[in-house]
């Protein structure tokens, strides 16, 4: 939907209020990538075994993934802005825990609460936008804003982490977004509009987000933890079967309730579904490349932490570039066409990326893949949002949202789980140069796999309605005052 030019006054609040979301988004993005290098020294200084590290990074993303519909439910009903505010909060508080753990426990409970300030932050941040800014040209631009911040987190978070650790200690890498996370939390009472008052009273569905939430977690738990302890360990095992018996219960339970969690007939939106889908095959493709860069840069090259941050730097500002590029595309030519063309550069740039995954080659020849693919990827993660927030009520922006989040989060984890198994299937017992070898030909088979795999990205894509003409100027539609 169009809309008639704002203000002067009211465009300066709207780029102070996206320079807040994207500041929020680079936390976001930040903190994903951050705790990686500083794996071993928490290990080492709390008393973690080698295997068990992993754990400070599995109890972030599984509570991630597990509230995310929640979180966006809580967005619609509580207001955005408070929910925005409850997610920095609880990112500084967790945080602040984190830099002063002295067991393992308390750590994970801490990236465990990070978690969950992040299941609320991603879908409430996005209904900040799809709400305050009008479908088409100014939300298309306002998402690649926002998207290029999070490009910009990812390879922050890696250079970060690796000159904080090596200067200050593990700690640090948590301290940093105690500040960061209040000032923007501040900020946000001041510059993000009042959620609307005299809301119209409605039910959380607890049930529903009891059986959602607890579904999600352990589905997300199962999978992240499967290539760790084994897909035929109890805990595996039956984390898969309570999680299919509760997501059994959550549709029953929606099917019934008279204000549910998460209304089914939000998948009568084509555009909503489609784009739920591609995120999933975005995050299981695209999604699960720096996972095996940063296995064949310092398992196979032997890269320190510093040196694989800054060999990030290439695909960052390329996915950076595609996002921009993406917004464009899709204000000019429509959704359907740019997602189209980002998934076929994708394509031919990942194909072209695997031919970097050999134990001789030089960084040099990942450059081309890299560079080509980041566009590729950064083009669709612009224009999915957009698919996923068309023709969405403004009082469903929070849970579509989490719909779509969800979707993001459940396929990474299943990508994940996948690909790491296909990629050790020649590893065995090889050691030295075989062992070397042998990684970087598993990461070439899985590149290759999940250039296949954009492919499927592409063929849904096609599913997504072709725009329609316009035969009549369209109605401006308002937003929320500012």
């Amino acid at each position: 939907m169009s809309q008639s030019p704002a203000p002067s006054g009211n465009r300066k609040r709207l780029g102070w209020i996206l320079a807040l979301l994207a500041l929020a988004q680079l936390i976001y993005a930040l903190d994903l990538n951050i705790v990686f290098v500083a794996l071993p020294e928490i290990g080492s200084h709390l008393g973690f075994p080698g295997q068990t590290q992993q754990l400070v990074v599995s109890a972030y993303v599984v509570f991630a993934g597990g509230f995310l519909l929640f979180g966006g439910r809580a967005a619609d009903l509580l207001g955005r802005r408070r929910v925005f505010v409850l997610a920095l909060a609880l990112y500084g508080v967790a945080s602040l825990a984190g830099g002063l753990a002295t067991t393992p426990v308390t750590i994970i409970v801490a990236r465990a609460v990070q978690g969950i300030g992040g299941a609320l932050l991603l879908p409430s941040t996005l209904s900040l936008i799809n709400n305050l800014f009008a479908e088409g040209p100014q939300r298309n631009r306002a998402l690649a804003i926002w998207g290029g911040a999070g490009a910009s987190g990812l390879t922050i978070g890696a250079l970060l982490g690796g000159l904080l650790t090596e200067s200050f200690g593990w700690p640090a890498v948590f301290y940093v977004n105690v500040p960061l996370a209040g000032l923007v939390a501040l900020a946000a009472l001041f510059v993000i509009p009042r959620d609307p008052a005299g809301r119209e009273r409605r039910r959380f569905d607890l049930p529903g987000a009891l059986s959602a939430t607890a579904g999600s977690t352990l589905l997300v738990f199962a999978l992240v933890e499967g290539p760790e302890l084994g897909w035929g360990s109890p805990p595996v095992v039956g984390a898969l079967a309570l999680a299919v018996v509760l997501s059994v219960a959550f549709v029953v339970i929606e099917s019934r309730s008279a204000d549910p969690l998460m209304p089914f007939r939000l998948f009568r939106n084509r555009s909503l579904t489609v784009g739920m889908t591609v995120t999933f095959v975005y995050m299981a493709t695209f999604g699960v490349l720096p996972y095996f860069l940063t296995v064949l840069m310092q398992s196979v090259h032997g890269y320190s932490a510093l040196q694989t941050g800054l060999a990030f730097l290439v695909p960052s500002v390329a996915i950076a570039t595609g996002t921009q590029l993406g917004e464009r595309l899709a204000t000019r030519i429509g959704t359907r066409t740019t997602l189209l063309i980002g998934f076929a550069v994708g394509v031919v740039g990942t194909a072209v990326l695997s031919l970097g995954f050999d134990a001789e080659a030089g960084y040099g020849l990942l450059v081309p893949g890299l560079v080509v693919s980041g566009v590729g990827q950064g083009v669709v993660w612009t224009a999915m949002w957009i698919a996923g927030a068309t023709g969405v009520a403004d009082h469903e922006q929070g849970v579509a949202n989490g719909m779509v989040s969800t979707a993001l989060n459940i396929g990474n984890a299943i990508g994940l789980a996948v690909f790491t198994v296909v990629a050790d299937l020649g590893v065995g017992d090889r050691t030295g140069e075989a062992l070397r070898a042998a990684t970087a030909d598993g990461g070439f088979l899985v590149v290759l796999l999940t250039a296949a795999g954009m492919v499927a990205g592409l063929l849904v894509t096609l599913s997504l309605p072709r725009p329609a003409r316009a035969v009549s100027p369209a109605v401006p539609r308002e937003r929320a005052p500012l």
